[in-house]
């Protein structure tokens, strides 16, 4: 278990692609957990040094997968169109790995959805269920609408 509550799901190192003029790969810690990619600061780090989080919410897809020699090659295309390309043995299976927490988590996201659309319709339907039923528990002497209280008022039976 991670600081952030996160469960690890793999663990390892992944080769990143710099964003440098000679986008020369270097070899990253990374943490999979069930909410997305933790790329942690080199050991040893500073105190204040950052972990940088690919979030799955922000994440659209694991794209580009190609097998040259020993390496695995795969983009991770972030929701903004941002692409980090990444690469590691064929054996790590970490593009594979990836996929799948990304589909689970999007699965999780989408059953959450629609049970809180279910629970808002149910709130909206019951108050006029409640008021229904409490119109009907309600003794005859009590008037339930207007033309009740007219009829009422002119001392004839609503019901005739």
């Amino acid at each position: 278990m991670l600081e952030s509550g996160c469960k690890a799901v793999k663990e390892g190192v992944l080769e990143k692609r710099s964003d440098g003029l000679l986008q020369l790969w270097k070899k990253k810690r990374c943490i999979l957990t069930e909410e997305g990619l933790l790329l942690p600061p080199p050991l040893p780090a500073e105190p204040a040094a950052k972990i940088k989080e690919l979030h799955f919410s922000n994440m659209k897809t694991v794209d580009c997968v190609e097998r040259k020699g020993k390496y695995v090659y795969f983009t991770v295309v972030m929701a903004e169109g941002k692409e980090i390309d990444f690469r590691c043995a064929q054996e790590q299976g970490w593009n594979a790995a990836i996929t799948l927490q990304m589909v689970q988590y999007k699965n999780r996201q989408a059953i959450l959805a629609v049970r809180s659309t279910r629970q808002k319709q149910q709130h909206l339907a019951q108050p006029h269920a409640a008021a229904a039923a409490a119109a009907a528990a309600l003794p005859s002497s009590v008037p339930r609408s207007i033309s009740d209280i007219l009829f009422m008022n002119l001392g004839k039976d609503p019901s005739v």
